[in-house]
């Protein structure tokens, strides 16, 4: 049984994989963690597919990828908020738009690029197991900038996270802080598009910090237990795609989002136990032995 476990940690592209996942779980559940208190779900998802024509237009040409994706996700940004500054319509109707804008536009650039499907799978879906110790290096600068930024902006994050009104009276700057905020989510999604892809890192950065948010209220341990669980996601989807061969990232991402239901399901469960036994409790703590319709119901 242990050899299932160690065995495939013996090659040095699993070890690669391990880490680069590890070091993605890091950086998305620091930034995951505000994406789902402030409700930015559908920002998130806009950004990992908004960042697909820059690094579509750089994979062509032979460019850097991550320099091709940061232009994108900043003409993403900037677009959503010209479109819901100057018209009249909210900014989920401008992100709409410009999800599918983008979207279209970097699928239609990659088909304009010869090696269609090859070349689309590995940008939307990531190529974990042939990750380099130069994809690692930009990991673990992209990890360690959201780490400091992380600390650093705690204060205004966890303000607008509540009130913008309210972070803009205690001056903390809100419209700077939320492009921060969206300047970290496009950071996490350019460094990671090789570990899971542009498509399915949004996995990481919403299902971890969701599922975490179901056990604690605070947000320092909601973002240590979603760590945790995007780890243990990493680490059993590689164990599960080396043995069964199945594809590692779409395992992976598809694990974490398992978990959440599952923890969901849990709690459900346990709040319903826990409410069956207060009804069924007298004030003194002990069982009621009689029915409800024999022995009267205390309200004290």
């Amino acid at each position: 049984m242990l050899e299932l476990i160690t065995e495939p940690f013996a090659f040095t592209f699993m070890r690669n994989a391990l880490a680069a996942g590890l070091l993605t779980v890091v950086a998305s559940s620091l930034i995951g963690t505000w994406v789902v208190m402030r409700g930015m779900a559908f920002m998130g998802d806009a950004l990992a597919h908004g960042v697909l024509p820059g690094i579509a237009l750089a994979f062509i040409f032979g460019g850097n990828l991550l320099v091709g994706g940061a232009i994108s996700a900043a003409v993403m940004i900037g677009g959503v908020t010209l479109a819901s500054s100057r018209s009249r319509l909210g900014e989920d109707t401008s992100i709409g738009l410009l999800f599918v804008g983008m979207l279209a536009a970097g699928v239609a650039i990659i088909s304009k690029g010869g090696a269609y499907a090859g070349d689309l799978t590995t940008i939307l879906f990531g190529d974990p197991i042939g990750v380099t110790r130069s994809d690692l290096r930009v990991l673990l600068v992209a990890t360690v900038i959201t780490i400091v930024a992380s600390i650093a902006l705690y204060r205004p994050f966890l303000a607008l996270s509540f009130s913008r009104a309210k972070a803009q009276v205690l001056g903390m700057h809100p419209g700077l802080a939320h492009l921060a905020m969206l300047a970290l989510i496009a950071t996490v999604v350019i460094s990671s598009f090789r570990t899971v892809g542009t498509l399915l890192v949004f996995a990481f950065i919403v299902a971890p910090p969701a599922t975490a948010a179901l056990v604690s209220k605070r947000v320092p341990i909601m973002m240590g237990v979603s760590m945790i669980i995007g780890a243990l996601g990493v680490f059993v989807g590689l164990l599960v795609s080396f043995h069964f061969a199945t594809a590692t990232a779409a395992t992976i991402a598809g694990l974490t989002v398992l978990t959440f239901f599952l923890v969901l399901l849990g709690r459900e469960t346990v709040d319903r136990v826990a409410a069956w036994r207060r009804n069924h409790q007298d004030p003194s703590g002990r069982a009621d032995e009689a029915s409800p319709d024999t022995q009267p119901r205390s309200f004290t």
